[in-house]
């Protein structure tokens, strides 16, 4: 027998027209013992399944059943793990792990109920911080606490509901290892909920994707032998066949083709001297070490003293080149961007764009953040057409809103050009902040984890976006990130940062894959997994703050070969 059970499961909310149709028609078993990986865009219905199982919520039609009796309502024997963490911020972990016994065992022991809290907070490796409260908890272990204190009400099935999405991608990767190393130990039946491939693959037995409709769609076995390690599975054929058939189905399913907008760009020219008009050839910019990072420096002033946050950073950039910087957080990477869009104060050392220092902010370099802060009130329209003005000055204003036609087409936002912000997904609104960027025309792009908010389906679509917009602008850019495979995906080199304070260059790596680009031609390119491996082996190496020797000589080696 089944342990969860769904049959013919669907679940709207609303009534008559207004009905919201979230699942449809679901049939799926959970086996005992098995780790269940649900995947799927945001909007699939992943969460609404996860609330049948856990009993918060009831079906529309069909029935939901635990052990074959009918699931009414939350139950002790289902554990429930949330993205967000609900902690008492006034107790402990101890105390926020003891509040969950204390309301599952009233009549237990007090010196037993201690034993099982100090047995599940060593179990998520917080003993250490076992008396601290949450505000003094970074998000990975704010989330551990959550994790223990689920595992302490010993449920049978433990439902995790997105619970690493918050957090950044070495945390999250970390974590995952130690929820799969729970699991081994205990053996309880798992489902997670999750929109990361490779999460999935570490993680499940078995892997069932949701499609945008609300129904199931394909089932993927995870044959590969456990302990699963994510470096090990990088060299494992099984691995990369299971993340190009995942990935590729998904793509399939959830992206849908763009429509070739009908603007073309006017033949105008911005205030800072680029043609807008897309050409091989643009007329008074210097070509080679068009961006020059020289001997840059950041040093804050602290109570204790000057606190250097980046140190001797080096980088000559050709015109048109795409550079990924990436790192571990705290390295400095955003502040060597900021430092570049002149809205940050360069300590020492200069920053020269087609030959001239950077001094302060200018639209001929455009930043899109990772909150594209746009203004509630205005359209999408609107919102892009900021600064257009200033930057087309002898433009007619046909021209100037022909510029930001072109460009939302571009993004894929042409039928929501008139919506105001406020109405726009997270992921239409940093289409809109991409639009804005490339609409001023810039001498130099600066992405500052520009998805790092969105879930990692829609990341996959926009960063596809991104890269069909370049490709018709070739404009120079620098792209900080977590992630990665959007790292290599977008990047001519890859530029990875030292652990801080003193970040430098540590590595660079050349990407020799043939342009255009797209998720699925990467995932088959023989090439594709040896870049990945060698970005994944310096990120593994600085994990843990280390500074290896051998980091500076490669650095200056990159350096002197790219200079």
């Amino acid at each position: 027998m089944a342990v969860i059970e769904f049959k013919n499961v669907s679940k709207s909310f609303g009534t008559g027209t207004h009905a919201s149709h979230v699942l449809k028609n679901i049939d799926l078993s959970v086996e005992e013992g098995e780790f269940l990986v649900l995947l799927g865009f945001s909007g699939t219905g992943k969460t609404t399944l996860i609330n049948l199982m856990a009993g918060l919520e009831q079906p529309t039609k069909g029935s939901v059943t635990f052990r074959g009796e009918p699931i009414t309502g939350p139950g002790r024997e289902r554990g429930v793990i949330f993205q967000n963490y609900s902690l008492m911020p006034w107790l402990t972990v101890e105390g926020n792990v003891r509040l969950a016994v204390d309301t599952v065992f009233p009549k237990m022991r007090s010196a037993d109920k201690a034993a099982k809290v100090a047995q599940y907070v060593q179990m998520v490796g917080l003993s250490h911080a076992a008396t601290r409260r949450p505000a003094e908890l970074s998000g990975g272990m704010r989330q551990r606490v959550n994790v223990a204190r689920a595992l302490a009400m010993s449920p049978e099935v433990l439902l995790l509901d997105e619970p690493l999405s918050a957090l950044d991608a070495l945390t999250r990767g970390n974590l995952a290892e130690e929820i799969e190393h729970i699991w081994e130990a205990d053996k309880k039946t798992c489902v997670l909920i999750t929109n990361d491939v490779d999460e999935a693959i570490l993680l499940a037995d078995r892997i069932i994707a949701l499609n945008p409709d609300g129904t199931l769609g394909e089932e993927f076995k995870v044959g590969i032998e456990r302990p699963r390690d994510r470096t090990a599975m990088n060299h494992d054929d099984r691995f990369k066949a299971l993340r190009a058939a995942v990935t590729t189905y998904l793509m399939d399913v959830g992206i849908k083709a763009r429509a070739e907008g009908s603007k073309v760009l006017p033949d105008v020219t911005p205030i800072h001297g680029v043609p807008k008009v897309i050409k091989d050839a643009q007329e008074g910019m210097i070509e080679e070490r068009f961006l020059d990072f020289s001997q840059l420096h950041k040093v804050y002033a602290t109570p204790k003293g000057p606190l250097t946050v980046v140190e001797d950073f080096n980088l000559k950039m050709d015109r048109g080149e795409f550079i990924s910087l990436i790192g571990h957080s705290g390295c400095g990477k955003s502040t060597v961007l900021t430092m570049a869009a002149g809205l940050n104060a360069i300590s020492k050392g200069a920053i020269k764009l087609d030959g001239r220092h950077v001094e302060g902010a200018d639209p001929e370099r455009a930043v899109v953040f990772q909150s594209p802060s746009l203004f509630p009130w205005l359209t999408a329209r609107e919102n892009c057409a900021i600064g257009v003005d200033k930057v087309y000055p002898r433009a007619s204003r046909s021209e100037r809103q022909d510029v930001v036609d072109y460009y939302l087409e571009r993004v894929g936002l042409a039928d929501s050009m008139d919506k105001p912000a406020v109405d726009l997904s997270n992921g239409m609104k940093q289409r809109v902040g991409i639009a804005r960027a490339f609409a001023l025309s810039p001498k130099l792009l600066l992405l500052d984890e520009p998805f790092g908010m969105l879930d990692s389906l829609t990341r996959w679509e926009l960063q596809e976006v991104l890269m069909e917009v370049w490709s018709r602008t070739k404009v120079t850019a620098v792209c900080v990130t977590h992630d990665v495979d959007e790292a290599i995906l977008l990047a001519d080199r890859v530029v990875m940062m030292t652990n801080g304070p003193q970040a430098t260059i540590g590595k660079i790596v050349n990407v020799d894959l043939p342009r255009p680009r797209t998720r699925k031609a990467l995932l088959e390119h023989p090439d594709y997994y040896h870049y990945r491996e060698q970005v994944l082996g310096f990120l593994e190496e600085y994990e843990h703050g280390a500074k290896p020797k051998t980091a500076t000589a490669a650095a200056k080696a990159d350096n002197k070969e790219a200079a």
